[in-house]
């Protein structure tokens, strides 16, 4: 088995019913496990400490770096980093380790970041808890009527999403994130084997290159929304989620309760709409009619 950072070539057997199995080469996503430490200062005393480990693909590790500590509350803008990079240790690098160290004077908390970190919506906290730290992080409500998407922008951005993930078109097994502007351009996306790890990157990236809030941006995802892919939108300042699968009734709740505009099922003929119909120009869909195909969805 051959390895490159994003994808590994494996000899496989392919079996068809009533045929003899013919070995060939097939591309794998990869998957490792990224461990981020958290570095500050207190007390004129350098702490280090681990506190969050993920499977990933590899690559933009540091941006999935700094969007996981943005939507923990951790980091807020780029000022707020002092250094971000792999983990040294004598010589050797070690590249499934990314220490990120706050600027003098940034503030967190550190007992709810290492609560977090054995207890996330995925193993059981209930939705009651996640949509109240969320208002404990203080997270805006977003205005209304920004940016202003048309139907037709959102109904093609998951065949433009697509066209840039040449990780799945290899291994048919990464999921994407993407960046478009109100008029369904695309900026920049992301692969990764986990769908989290892909908007982490996305707007890590963000973060650092000093672009945040994304408040006039569209955040477009292969797959489901969950209660994680709208909080990390969320705190990108991010209105319009565009997913291609489902949403979960908790990522519904977080897209009403703080004023963002979700779609799923998006395809180029149309989509459901879950929440705050107002930003979709050029076409009368009341919220009456976005409550209710939220509540049963085709």
């Amino acid at each position: 088995m051959t390895t490159s950072r994003g994808t590994r070539r494996a000899d496989v057997q392919n079996v068809r019913l009533g045929q003899a199995p013919v070995a060939r080469e097939d591309m794998l996503a990869v998957e490792e496990p990224l461990e981020i430490r958290l570095e500050w200062t207190e007390q004129d005393r350098l702490r280090v400490e681990p506190i969050s480990v993920t499977m990933r693909t590899p690559g933009q590790d540091l941006e999935l770096a700094a969007g996981f500590l943005l939507s923990e509350g951790v980091l807020r803008a780029k000022e707020d980093v002092e250094r971000i990079g792999y983990c040294t240790e004598v010589t050797e690098q070690h590249y499934n380790v990314v220490a990120v160290r706050l600027a003098p004077g940034v503030r967190f908390d550190h007992e709810r970041l290492r609560r977090n970190f054995y207890t996330t919506s995925s193993c059981g906290v209930c939705g009651k808890v996640s949509l109240e730290a969320l208002q404990i992080q203080e997270c805006p409500i977003l205005p209304k009527g920004r940016p202003a998407v048309t139907p037709e922008v959102m109904a093609r951005l998951p065949d433009q999403l697509r066209k840039a993930q040449p990780g799945f078109a290899k291994t048919g097994g990464l999921h994407a994130a993407g960046l478009f502007d109100a008029e369904g351009t695309l900026l920049y996306a992301f692969e990764d084997v986990g769908r989290h790890n892909a908007v982490d990157k996305l707007t890590g990236h963000a973060l650092l290159t000093g672009r945040l809030p994304l408040s006039e941006h569209i955040l477009a995802v292969s797959g489901r929304s969950s209660f994680e892919i709208m909080q990390k939108a969320l705190m990108a300042g991010i209105a319009v989620v565009v997913a291609v699968g489902a949403p979960s009734t908790l990522a519904v709740d977080v897209a009403r309760q703080f004023g963002m505009t979700l779609a799923g099922f998006t395809r180029t003929d149309g989509f459901n709409l879950y929440a705050d119909a107002e930003r979709v120009t050029g076409h009368r869909v009341s919220d009456r009619v976005s409550d209710r195909v939220s509540e049963k969805p085709t």
